[in-house]
C-alpha cells in the first residue's frame, strides 16, 4: 500500500523534489530502538529493507507484540495519532533500510494529498484487526495452534526472526518453544 502511495506521489513531478526530501532514508544496524516505551511517536517508518518489532516490558520481561517486514509502513499508531506516551518500544531486528516522515510532514502531505489520509485510516484498521485477531487467538489458542498458524499465515516470521522473540510474541518461554517445534 505505501508503495503504490510513493508511485502516486511521484506522478506529481511538479511536487516530488519537494515531498521526496521529506522522507530521511537510514540504514540502522540490528536492535536499534527507533522509539522506547512511553515516548511520544513524532515519526512513521517505512522499511525498505529488514525487519522491525514493537515490545513492551512487563515487569522486567520483554513481550513481543508485533513484527513488520518490507513494504510496511510502521510507528506507535496510538502515540503518532494522539500525542500521548506510546506503549511500545520499536527496535529493529536486522539491519534495517528505513525511511521515516515526521508527523508535521506527514500532516503537510495529506493536506496536498487526501489520498494519504485515506491510505493511512487502512494502515490503522488493519492494525487493530491485527490486535483483535492476536487477542481472540491468545484466548482460544494453545500455543502449538498459535505457532502452527504462524508458520502457515507468516512463515517470514519463522524464518528470520529470532526463536527467542518468537517465544515472546507467543507469550510462552523458549524451552516451550523449542518443544512446540520438535513435536512437528
Amino acid at each position: 500500500m505505501f508503495i503504490q502511495l510513493i508511485k502516486k506521489l511521484k506522478e506529481d513531478e511538479k511536487n516530488w523534489t519537494y515531498v521526496q526530501d521529506m522522507f530521511i532514508k537510514r540504514e540502522i544496524h540490528s536492535k536499534t530502538v527507533l522509539l522506547n516505551e512511553g515516548e511520544i511517536s513524532r515519526q512513521i517508518y517505512y522499511i525498505k529493507k529488514g525487519c522491525l518489532r514493537h515490545w513492551f516490558n512487563k515487569n522486567g520481561k520483554d513481550i513481543t507484540f508485533q513484527f513488520f517486514f518490507e513494504d510496511q509502513a510502521v510507528a506507535s499508531i496510538e502515540s503518532f495519532i494522539s500525542g500521548q506516551p506510546g506503549m511500545f518500544t520499536l527496535e529493529s531486528i536486522e539491519p534495517s533500510t528505513i525511511y521515516s516522515l515526521s508527523k508535521e510532514n506527514f500532516e503537510e502531505l495529506q493536506q496536498m494529498y487526501p489520498q494519504i489520509k485515506e491510505a493511512f485510516q487502512e494502515i490503522v484498521l488493519q492494525r487493530f484487526s491485527h490486535y483483535a485477531r492476536l487477542f481472540l487467538s491468545r484466548i482460544k489458542d494453545t500455543p502449538a495452534e498459535c505457532y502452527k498458524d504462524l508458520m502457515l499465515h507468516h512463515p517470514e516470521i519463522i524464518k528470520r526472526v529470532p526463536q527467542h522473540y518468537i517465544a515472546s510474541y507467543l507469550g510462552i518461554t523458549p524451552i516451550s518453544l523449542s518443544r512446540i517445534r520438535n513435536r512437528k
